[in-house]
């Protein structure tokens, strides 16, 4: 994958990344590409949904995990399901996403990645 332009710092402090618990998550049946609906619990923010195509994990596997998302980035129907924020993960070479993750003593939902 190619670097991307560079771009004015402000450009990443505009951006409200949070640490996130997965309170729910259930197969997005609609989505072209297998996917979940996940629910996040972001502290005083409240809980908020995304589609995440991360059906690697087990359902399990994420309920409870701290992972970080974008929460300002505005919503948009993604096959059906208003997504609210997202999920941050890196792709592997094979095009697997691996979330990136607070999991780890101290981090709370809702508190403030920068």
């Amino acid at each position: 994958m190619r670097p991307k332009p560079e771009v004015e710092p402000s450009s990443f402090f505009d951006l409200d990344i949070r640490v996130g618990r997965v309170v729910d998550v259930r197969p997005h049946e609609t989505a072209r590409s297998a996917a979940y609906v996940v629910d996040v619990d972001f502290g005083l923010l409240g809980v908020r949904t995304t589609s995440a195509q991360v059906s690697h994990y087990s359902p399990d596997d994420l309920r409870g995990r701290l992972v970080i998302g974008v929460v300002n980035i505005g919503s948009r129907q993604i096959a059906g399901v208003k997504s609210e924020f997202l999920m941050i993960g890196a792709y592997a070479t094979d095009g697997t996403v691996h979330l990136l993750s607070a999991d780890q003593p101290g981090p709370e939902p809702g508190d403030i990645i920068g």
